[in-house]
């Protein structure tokens, strides 16, 4: 049975953001970086009042089609409560669109602020973080980026279906269990991401990618992201190799030219460069600061150039 939350019940969540791939591991390695949003939602009578700042406020709906209220809305549900009512602020810092996770950060902020409101009215209600892994990878249908900043770290994502309904087109996302595991990141390891100005689509830059690649790139791959799993955790020095890719970075590669010129600028002087998710931000991993001059250069050439550290998992308060 459904339990109605009183009015008056207030969290505040703090939800970082993400790149996924790394690389080599398309669709499941991922790295939580330290950009916050921050979402306050408190439980009130009856209707809905919302408002956004920062960070898209002049681009997203708001109302009930908001995907932070649509999985604060799951969230309870999946809890076993619901309000009449809710207040929800959200301060956004990630930047839109630009590979960093930040529709992920969303719904895994609805979904914790959810869980948060169903703890303070019972604290036996609160599901872990496996239920939180599986209910924000069936919003974004893979896990990568949501389960990094649900877990922090770095994490290894999978997805399990059963095969032969999955064959036959009959298991949707919503039957896939989504698995995750945490990494801890070696102490030295210093992302720093490089973002351009310009947006990108997901959806579009995935679409660029091939039905069927051929079967030395896919081996090439599954070496490659082994490897990057202890060049991330044990040995940074092998970043550089672990972080090659042939599986799609260069078929979208045209599709963003001033992220492919940096990446092939960073990997030239050893520095281990990828795209970020789908771009066009660069993420780059390394253990020194970066060098000057070229953060010069980015900065020239219209990127945003941040040194934001690896992030814990969500946080709620």
């Amino acid at each position: 049975m459904t339990r109605t939350l009183p009015a008056g019940i207030t969290v505040t969540v703090r939800v970082p953001a993400s790149s996924a791939n790394l690389g080599p591991g398309f669709d499941t390695l991922g790295i939580a970086l330290g950009l916050y949003d921050e979402i306050v939602v408190a439980t009130t009578d009856t209707g809905l009042n919302i408002r956004v700042e920062g960070e898209g406020a002049d681009d997203v709906p708001w109302g009930p089609s908001h995907l932070v209220v649509r999985a604060i809305e799951r969230g309870l549900q999946a809890a076993g409560v619901w309000a009449d009512g809710l207040d929800v602020l959200c301060r956004n810092v990630i930047p839109h669109s630009r590979g960093l996770g930040s529709s992920a950060s969303a719904v895994v902020g609805g979904l914790a602020a959810g869980r948060g409101l169903a703890a303070k009215f019972d604290a036996a209600l609160a599901y872990d973080d496996e239920v939180m892994v599986q209910l924000a990878a069936e919003f974004e249908g893979h896990p990568d980026n949501s389960s990094a900043s649900v877990l922090g770290g770095i994490v290894v994502s999978w997805t399990e279906t059963d095969r032969l309904a999955d064959e036959n087109g009959l298991a949707d996302h919503h039957t896939r269990a989504y698995r995750a595991v945490r990494l801890e990141p070696h102490p030295a390891l210093r992302p720093v991401v490089l973002i351009p100005e310009e947006r990108s689509s997901t959806a579009h830059t995935r679409g660029l990618l091939p039905d069927k690649v051929p079967h030395a790139d896919a081996a090439f791959n599954a070496s490659r992201a082994a490897l990057a799993v202890v060049a991330l955790t044990q040995r940074p020095d092998l970043l550089l190799p672990a972080t090659a890719d042939r599986l799609h970075q260069g078929y979208r590669a045209a599709a963003l030219p001033l992220t492919t010129k940096w990446i092939e600028r960073l990997r030239e002087a050893g520095i281990a460069a990828t795209v970020s998710g789908a771009g066009p931000t660069i993420l780059a991993l390394g253990t020194s600061e970066f060098p000057a001059e070229l953060r010069e250069l980015a900065i020239a050439d219209g990127l945003r150039v941040l040194e934001p550290g690896i992030a814990d998992g969500v946080l709620v308060d």
